[in-house]
């Protein structure tokens, strides 16, 4: 098969288009035929030796982590999934998971069906952006009908996910992000939106039930001004996490870090939601697998609207 390695550490030139064996597959395991597969700041960040290198184990690997395809051999223990099945996941994480390649063998127990409706390159993005966004939403931020949520970076994978989710919880939402993505989040459901180049948040909104900072470092901390007490902060970005987490102490508002966790029961919701049109993903672009440099080269910008998804 045909797949993105790395055999050190590195930038761009550490990636390599390859021809590697088939996985083999274990029990509790289906091997995916891979059609799309997303690209987050994780897999360039743990590529060049950050984001989640230390869990990766002994080099060469193959990166990525959430992927869209057909079941192609199932394993015998294995009785929910079928030869054929559409499915889209988002595995592993943050251990190794190979979903830049051709062929993934990848847990049952962390993959869900793809709805007919649902395209498979928007499938290939959805698993690590919709976990995210919904994990800091309601399990971390226990976010409710009627509350007040600011997303910071609405207009990024995540930040556009939990705008929607938000909605279709039934609250007001408050999106920062760009002046040319300002249409496109109120399409979303945003019920404000707010200029982070021109104007502060702080200006403009306080008392929030919970703030997503899809951020962090000082934007991550000067958003806690706008949470009222006893409300809370979810940091996505982990290497600020501990002075935003400090900064809040000092402040008394609840700061929450999040790392997001494979879950197929969510998985199920967010596809659903995708097949009844209450979720939809944005895709920024699609790149041919061997284009992964320019995937990584789009992704480093912080300025992508929606999502970067690989084509296989």
């Amino acid at each position: 098969m045909k797949a993105i390695q790395i055999s050190q550490f590195g930038s761009n030139e550490a990636l390599t288009y390859t021809e590697l064996p088939e996985p083999e597959l274990n029990p509790g395991q289906v091997l995916i035929k891979n059609k799309a597969a997303g690209v987050n700041p994780i897999d360039w960040k743990t590529c060049s030796g950050g984001g989640a290198a230390p869990f990766i184990g002994d080099l060469p690997f193959v990166p990525g982590w959430e992927f869209a395809g057909t079941v192609a051999k199932v394993a015998d223990d294995v009785a929910d999934f079928k030869e054929g099945d559409e499915v889209f996941g988002f595995i592993n994480f943050p251990e190794r998971a190979g979903c830049f390649a051709e062929y993934v063998a990848v847990p049952a127990d962390q993959i869900s069906l793809r709805p007919h409706d649902l395209p498979v390159e928007a499938a290939g993005g959805l698993g690590l952006a919709g976990l995210t966004a919904w994990q800091a939403l309601f399990d971390k931020g226990q976010l409710q009908a009627s509350q007040k949520v600011v997303i910071l970076a609405a207009a990024g994978g995540v930040g556009h996910l939990a705008v929607q989710l938000a909605k279709w919880m039934g609250a007001r939402v408050v999106a920062t992000a760009s002046s040319e993505n300002h249409e496109f989040l109120r399409e979303l459901g945003a019920d404000q939106v707010i200029d982070y180049r021109t104007e502060n948040i702080t200006d403009h909104v306080d008392n929030v039930d919970l703030v997503i900072d899809g951020v962090g470092g000082e934007v991550g901390i000067d958003a806690l001004r706008c949470v009222k007490p006893g409300g809370t902060l979810v940091t996505l970005p982990s290497v600020t996490k501990d002075e935003v987490i400090a900064a809040g102490k000092q402040m008394k508002v609840n700061v929450e870090p999040i790392r997001v966790e494979p879950n197929a029961e969510q998985l199920d919701r967010l596809a659903g939601l995708a097949a009844d049109r209450k979720l939809q993903l944005q895709l920024a672009q699609t790149f041919p697998l061997e284009n992964i440099g320019e995937a990584f080269d789009a992704s480093r910008t912080g300025k992508v609207k929606g999502k970067l998804v690989l084509t296989i």
